[in-house]
């Protein structure tokens, strides 16, 4: 799949915020037929990171979330200002 199209729109909620600073997470909406795989290539050709671990979660509401760890050399906050999330 082509990254613009796994990646929706990152999220910023208050958990998000906590993961954000304490696990080095980041929080994406994702496409709901996109697989951990792609959610991982996607966020590393887009943003240039690393990724260590992509975890997904369906919400009730049909909205599927991907909470993405980043390796310890690269700081998730620092995506998020780069994407204008923080």
């Amino acid at each position: 799949m082509d990254p613009h199209e796994v990646i929706l729109y990152p999220l910023m909620t208050e958990i998000a915020s906590r993961v954000l600073e304490t696990e080095n997470k980041l929080v994406f909406a994702v496409n709901l037929k996109a697989t951990k795989a792609d959610v991982k290539n996607a966020v590393e050709q887009l943003y240039e990171v690393r990724v260590e671990k992509v975890n997904v979660v369906l919400t009730h509401k049909g909205v599927k979330k991907a909470f993405v760890r980043l390796h310890p050399d690269y700081k998730a906050s620092d995506v998020a200002i780069k994407l204008g999330i923080l």
